[in-house]
């Protein structure tokens, strides 16, 4: 007996069943995008545009190519390494000429002194006195002041002839520019932005393990006593977030400076002398202490997540097996606090790298972080500097978030 093939499965109301599922798959789909799709817009709106803004800010710069066109035509009809010749000092007078006219010439200097300092002056100056300029000009401009005869500004001026530039990038890796269109580090003295990118992250890292150190102890006790009591201390956990940050620095300062609370105690104790007392403030002793305090709530809170969870006949096991205090410790309970530990270290150091208002308050010039450089350079205006550095800052966290994925899972991170 044949067999008798078997009809497609179909649907109440006679519709292919798997043509039906996909379809209803596909609605489902539609339907979980509709509802996320206010959130996705208000992630791209507040967060995705501002970040591809700063990157297209942090390359792009018009300040001179914008108020220097006939400079500008002259450097693209004339290869790198080109004589400096007559007709381009006679269209840099005539851009200086329109310059005073339309008022630009602070403008465009201030795109040139970004990576040739003190040029600022120069363009005002010789925009102001332009016109009364006559052949040759080249003579007339080095008269007025020699650095319109360096070839390294000449350099720089061809770099700043395109809007879209990497020397902002150049000037934060403190590099520079040489007469043969080269590149050289800067004079020691004046290399400030590689070892502020250092310095912040090494004062995250000591500041992210103090925080683990401190907050250690405090989730295991919120973990291991009853529940009544450890809602009262979690609450005192949880108060600093009600209270202005900028009052909790402000008493930190109270306390630390030279007349402070500690500084007295110790006076008084005889532990320091009266006319001696400790530097706690306006430094970098004084950042770590007071992030390490505001920080500490972000370390103890995943730290808590974790320690709740993992049941105590675990620990007796281990002791009852013959273990010690510390082989428990160490092989049966540490172990599962590491997700804990992981999110609240991720979390503790990348809010440290970013910090900016407490480092302002209290670290005084040497406990400065590259945050606050950034905003250095915002007030001053000078937005595609700040922009660069703060490019940089991002990648920079992105790989070490991705190395911290590679060496231990960003699977194994635990908030919650």
């Amino acid at each position: 007996m044949a067999d008798v093939p078997m009809a497609p499965l179909q649907t109440a109301d006679g519709r292919p069943l798997k043509a039906a599922l996909a379809r209803a798959q596909v609605r489902a789909k539609r339907r979980a995008f509709l509802l996320v799709l206010p959130l996705l817009a208000f992630v791209v709106l507040t967060f995705v545009i501002p970040i591809l803004t700063m990157l297209e800010r942090s390359f792009d710069n018009d300040g001179f190519s914008a108020n220097a066109p006939a400079t500008v035509a002259w450097f693209a009809t004339h290869p790198e390494g080109a004589e400096i010749d007559e007709t381009a000092y006679a269209a840099l007078v005539s851009d200086l000429a329109a310059m005073q006219k339309a008022k630009t010439a602070g403008a465009a200097g201030t795109r040139i002194n970004y990576t040739y300092p003190g040029t600022i002056s120069i363009f005002k100056a010789a925009a102001r006195d332009a016109d009364k300029l006559v052949p040759p000009y080249k003579e007339a401009l080095v008269a007025m002041d020699p650095k319109w005869g360096d070839p390294l500004l000449w350099v720089t001026m061809r770099h700043a002839a395109s809007r879209l530039t990497t020397d902002f990038y150049m000037v934060a890796m403190d590099a520079k520019r040489t007469p043969d269109d080269g590149l050289t580090r800067v004079a020691p003295e004046q290399r400030i932005y590689v070892y502020l990118f250092l310095k912040t992250f090494a004062l995250s890292a000591v500041i992210t393990v103090l925080a683990l150190l401190l907050s250690f102890p405090i989730a295991h006790l919120l973990a291991i006593l009853p529940m009544r009591k450890s809602n009262l201390l979690m609450i005192l956990v949880l108060l600093p977030f009600w209270t202005s940050l900028l009052v909790r620095t402000s008493s930190w300062i109270a306390i630390l400076q030279e007349q402070g609370i500690i500084n007295d105690l110790l006076a008084w104790a005889h532990i320091i002398p009266q006319d001696d007392r400790l530097p706690m403030i306006y430094n970098q002793t004084g950042t770590i202490i007071v992030m390490t305090h505001i920080l500490l709530p972000f370390m103890v809170l995943p730290l808590y997540s974790v320690m709740r969870v993992i049941p105590p006949s675990y620990a007796r096991a281990a002791r009852s097996l013959g273990a010690t205090s510390w082989t428990t410790f160490r092989r049966i309970y540490l172990p599962q606090t590491l997700p804990g530990i992981a999110a609240g270290s991720l979390l503790v150091f990348i809010l440290a790298v970013g910090y900016y208002i407490t480092p302002a308050l209290v670290g005084g010039a040497d406990g400065q972080l590259i945050s606050n450089l950034i905003s250095f350079h915002m007030n001053k205006a000078n937005w595609s500097m700040a922009a660069a550095l703060a490019a940089i800052l991002l990648v920079l966290v992105l790989i070490l978030y991705w190395l911290y994925d590679r060496l231990i899972g960003i699977d194994r991170l635990k908030l919650g």
